[in-house]
């Protein structure tokens, strides 16, 4: 009997001037901030998206994005995150896919690699959860194996907080096994930005 597919959805917004990295933008403006966001997106784009040990596709939003998805996104498919805040439209995504455990990470990671989304998908084995811990108490993956079902986690969470991850992982259900991975850092203010240059060089 064949698996179900593994999928890895990166969760963007359209790489556009005054969408993206708001708080990024007012330190060093949105010009830069729009820049950087482009960059890592790409990066990460051709890094994830071509590995053939899972299925990669793009959540963006505005939905109508989903229209530009070879313009903006490659050749990778592209769907709408739809309405709601920023739990229901995740939620939506572990919703609605076909059978298989599904691993989500954002477009602004630096240090994210492949070798990252296969730890997530190997802890997936043997958790229903996998979580990857940022600096700042927030988290720039989750994961569900979905067996036996899709379970709902972000009712509540304080997101751009550094309670966002312990809310979720208060969500789980009793009983139901989470891990977490490996702790990365994002850019989200003029000291990331500072640190992502830094590192660049």
């Amino acid at each position: 009997m064949t698996s179900p597919a593994k999928w890895l959805v990166i969760f963007v917004k359209a790489p556009q001037m005054g969408r993206v990295k708001s708080r990024l933008a007012k330190e060093i403006g949105p010009v830069a901030a729009t820049r950087f966001y482009r960059t890592e997106l790409t990066r990460l784009l051709r890094t994830l998206g071509r590995d053939p040990r899972w299925q990669t596709l793009v959540a963006a939003t505005p939905d109508g994005v989903a229209e530009q998805g070879p313009h903006l996104f490659g050749d990778l498919p592209v769907i709408g995150q739809g309405t709601g805040d920023l739990g229901q439209r995740m939620q939506r995504c572990f919703d609605v896919l076909p059978p298989g455990p599904v691993v989500l990470v954002g477009g602004d990671i630096p240090g994210l690699k492949a070798s990252h989304i296969a730890a997530a998908f190997n802890a997936l084995g043997g958790h229903d959860a996998v979580f990857g811990p940022a600096e700042d108490g927030g988290y720039w993956l989750v994961g569900q194996s979905r067996v036996p079902r899709t379970l709902s986690l972000f009712d509540g969470v304080r997101w751009s907080s550094p309670h966002a991850l312990a809310d979720t992982i208060a969500n789980l259900p009793r009983g139901r096994r989470f891990a977490l991975t490996h702790r990365l850092w994002d850019v989200d203010i003029g000291a990331d930005y500072q640190r992502w240059i830094d590192e660049r060089r």
